[in-house]
């Protein structure tokens, strides 16, 4: 077998890449290393996004955990960040949340967390790949078998949790939310009302096969319509499986990750409490972000793409903001991993304290042109080896010069090669990404 975990736990497609053999295995293996720890009797906190195959992954994972000896304590539909606050919050060894995020239906996957609410380490997680590998596990017997608990009051918990990050009340804003028919489609408006905001929800209606379809953060353009519509303050939109946001200005104007980071980092910076000056990002950011920080006194520390080497980065910094430009923002000091729903609040609560509309607190950056191409159908393994397609990186980080960069990297998630430019044109970062897409089209063939 492959390695199973890559980036954000495992993922694949549902009953082809990930199977609930796999799922038996992984909760099986999971129980084992806990015992392993001094874990008499581990209990798992377990959540799932509504998508069809969630129902039988978690089966599958209740199943392996059980068969191992643990008990799996299962909260249903909420999303991610809210099983690391209900992990990190309970008597529980480890959590699970089964969801594969902003993929589409076909997908799923399975990310786990410690006892302390963060996303497990590649160490860890290689120690249950080699068990999985070896069809290894505990296999106790009678009395010793686990059992099948749930948490009837882990959505109030999640729910007051969030509730009591913000700073002030939201009465008097009218937000549309789009819950991407995913995760958040009930929590996050029930968020928003108990603080006292107007909320009009949009694509929050999940029936198990309409998750993130045309909907969510990764179609901004539909809360940035409905917000023009409805004559609202901003709007504010959510991944499947809620640990991501991206905002709309009453105007119907997209406010990405680069640009909430932003506001939330002059914010804490004016009120003393951003550690270290620092915020973390990774290099996918936009060049404006820096430049705005720069002006700011704020230093930018930058990272590899991923919300995992964004916290590691800020662990090993001790901050207490990161984030990417796609929408996963951490507050450390107020949640271990990243929560679209809480971002939302920080960044409504600043709304709300300072009089600004959205759109005037997203003025604090001028963004440069930035294209980003997806190329499929390729084989985004040879690409570290490929010199005719790092040739022409070179070539065009030549034209360019100092006025513009391009990255290239493999998806960690989904099969395909990234290719993005910035420049102070949008022309020359569309050729840029054209001429380097085209090199990995011609040799990184399947």
């Amino acid at each position: 077998m492959g390695r199973i975990f890559g980036t954000d736990g495992v993922r694949g497609v549902a009953n082809e890449v990930l199977t609930p053999e796999l799922a038996v295995a992984l909760g099986r293996a999971l129980v084992t290393v806990l015992a392993d720890e001094g874990e008499k009797r581990p209990s798992i906190v377990v959540g799932r996004d509504p998508r069809w195959s969630g129902e039988m992954l978690e089966s599958a994972l209740v199943a392996g955990i059980t068969s191992a000896g643990g008990d799996a304590v299962g909260v249903g539909v909420l999303p991610t960040p809210a099983v690391a606050y209900l992990t990190d919050h309970s008597s529980a060894a480890a959590g699970a949340m089964i969801s594969a995020s902003h993929n589409p239906i076909g997908d799923n996957g399975i990310k786990f967390f410690g006892p302390d609410g963060y996303k497990l380490t590649d160490a860890e997680e290689d120690r249950l790949e080699a068990l999985v590998d070896e069809q290894a596990g505990r296999r106790p017997r009678g009395t010793k078998i686990g059992r099948r608990l749930t948490d009837p009051a882990a959505v109030a918990r999640y729910i007051e949790h969030i509730a009591a990050t913000a700073d002030v009340d939201l009465s008097g804003l009218r937000v549309v939310v789009d819950g991407a028919n995913g995760a958040a489609s009930n929590v996050a408006p029930q968020v928003y009302r108990q603080l006292g905001a107007e909320v009009i929800p949009v694509h929050c209606k999940p029936d198990g096969a309409n998750i993130n379809e045309a909907c969510g953060s990764t179609y901004p353009q539909v809360v940035c319509d409905a917000v023009v519509a409805h004559g609202a303050d901003a709007g504010i939109s959510h991944d499947g499986d809620a640990d991501r946001l991206i905002a709309s200005t009453h105007e119907g104007g997209e406010v990405d990750g680069d640009v909430i980071l932003a506001v939330l980092a002059r914010r804490m910076h004016h009120l003393g409490t951003l550690k270290q000056d620092a915020v973390a990002t990774t290099v996918m950011t936009n060049l404006g972000f820096k430049h705005a920080m720069h002006e700011l006194g704020i230093e930018v520390v930058e990272t590899a793409v991923g919300d995992r080497y964004v916290l590691e980065a800020m662990l090993e910094r001790g901050l207490n903001l990161g984030g990417e430009q796609s929408g996963h923002l951490i507050d450390l000091d107020r949640a271990t991993t990243g929560d679209g729903v809480l971002s939302a609040v920080r960044l409504l609560s600043v709304v709300r304290t300072t009089g600004a509309t959205l759109k005037e607190l997203s003025q604090i950056m001028t963004r440069l042109p930035q294209v980003l191409v997806n190329v499929a159908g390729v084989n985004k393994d040879d690409l570290g080896d490929s010199e005719p397609v790092w040739d022409a990186v070179r070539r065009e980080e030549q034209r360019l010069g100092s006025d513009g960069r391009v990255l290239l990297r493999p998806s960690g998630t989904e099969a395909l090669v990234r290719v993005m430019a910035e420049a102070t044109e949008h022309a020359d970062a569309q050729q840029a990404v054209d001429n380097i897409a085209d090199a990995v089209r011609d040799h990184l063939t399947v």
